[in-house]
C-alpha cells in the first residue's frame, strides 16, 4: 500500500508516493560510489520511462521585473542500446541511458509559433541540434560551441534543456547530509565552457537535483538552478517547476510542466528533419 506525502525541503515542495510501511520508492542507499550517484541522478533527470511528453510554460523575468512568456510541448525518446541484452532492447523496458532524441515545439507567443528545437543526443560524440525558424522558413544547425548559450532568450542554456554529458566532467563527492549528496563537477576541457565547476545538491531518496550552483573562473557563484516543485507522475519523481537564476544580471527564468506523461509510445520517425517543418500533431494536442 502507498500514500501520497507532501515534504518541503530547502523550500522545495515534494509530492512523493510513500510506502505505508517503508521509505520512498528509490530509497537512499548507503555506500554508493560517486559513479553510481552520477548514473542514478542522470537517469532520473533525463531518462524516466522510455519516452515522455510535457506541456511547458516558460516565464522569463528580467532584473526590473518585466516578464516574457513561452509555451511549448516537449517530446523525448530514449534509444535502446543495441549491444544491451534482450530485456533492455524491449520497447517499454525502463532503464535506457544511451542516445536520446528530443523535440520541442513552440505554441506561443505568436511571433515564435511553429518554431522547433530538435536534439539528437549522443554518448560518444557531440550532439546534433537543429532550430527551425518558421518566419524565415529556415532550418539552422546549432553548433556544439553554442550549447552554452541562451535557449530562446531565457536564462536556461541549450545544454540545460537537453542535458550535459556525464563524461564531460570529473565528479567528486564533497559532502553528504541526512538528505543530500553534494557533488562537485569539474569540466575535463575548461576551454569549452564558461564555468570552472558546478555543484549539485542531490536528494538521496529520489536522486532529484534540487539545486545546482555554477562558479566562474574566479570562483564566484554566478548562476543557480533550483527545483521548485517535485511531483510523482506514474511512479516517477518528476520536477514540475524549476528556476534558473543569473546572479550577475538579477534575472531568472522558470519552467512549469503540466500534462506530464511517460511511456506513451512516441515513435522515432518524428525526430527527422522533415518534421521540423511539419509538426507531428498527434503528439502535440
Amino acid at each position: 500500500m502507498y500514500k501520497q506525502t507532501v515534504v518541503t525541503i530547502l523550500g522545495i515542495v515534494f509530492l512523493l508516493v510513500m510506502p505505508q510501511h517503508g521509505r520512498t520508492q528509490s530509497g537512499a542507499k548507503a555506500g554508493l560510489s560517486v559513479d553510481e550517484i552520477v548514473y542514478n541522478t542522470n537517469r532520473v533527470s533525463y531518462y524516466q520511462g522510455t519516452d515522455g511528453r510535457a506541456r511547458v510554460h516558460m516565464n522569463i523575468v528580467d532584473s526590473q521585473g518585466r516578464q516574457r512568456h513561452r509555451e511549448m510541448t516537449l517530446l523525448r525518446l530514449d534509444m535502446p542500446d543495441p549491444d544491451a541484452d534482450g530485456k533492455q532492447k524491449q520497447q517499454g523496458a525502463d532503464g535506457f541511458c544511451g542516445d536520446q532524441k528530443m523535440y520541442v515545439f513552440f505554441h506561443r507567443p505568436a511571433d515564435i509559433y511553429k518554431t522547433v528545437f530538435m536534439v539528437w543526443k549522443h554518448l560518444d560524440k557531440d550532439d546534433d541540434r537543429w532550430m527551425y525558424l518558421p518566419a524565415l522558413d529556415l532550418v539552422k544547425r546549432i553548433a556544439a560551441t553554442d550549447k552554452r548559450t541562451s535557449f530562446v532568450g531565457s536564462d536556461f542554456f541549450y545544454e540545460d534543456v537537453s542535458g550535459r554529458h556525464i563524461t564531460d566532467d570529473v565528479h567528486e563527492l564533497i559532502k553528504t547530509t541526512d538528505t543530500y549528496y553534494v557533488l562537485k563537477n569539474t569540466p575535463k576541457d575548461p576551454a569549452l565552457v564558461e564555468f570552472s565547476y558546478f555543484e549539485l545538491w542531490i536528494h538521496k531518496d529520489s536522486f532529484i537535483v534540487v539545486k545546482t550552483d555554477y562558479y566562474d573562473k574566479s570562483g564566484k557563484k554566478y548562476r543557480t538552478y533550483e527545483a521548485l516543485q517535485v511531483d510523482t507522475v506514474q511512479g516517477y519523481p518528476t520536477v514540475v517547476k524549476s528556476r534558473m537564476s543569473d546572479l550577475r544580471t538579477g534575472g531568472y527564468s522558470e519552467f512549469t510542466y503540466s500534462d506530464v506523461r511517460y511511456n506513451i509510445g512516441i515513435t522515432e520517425d518524428i525526430f527527422a528533419e522533415r518534421y521540423l517543418r511539419k509538426a507531428p500533431r498527434k503528439y502535440l494536442r
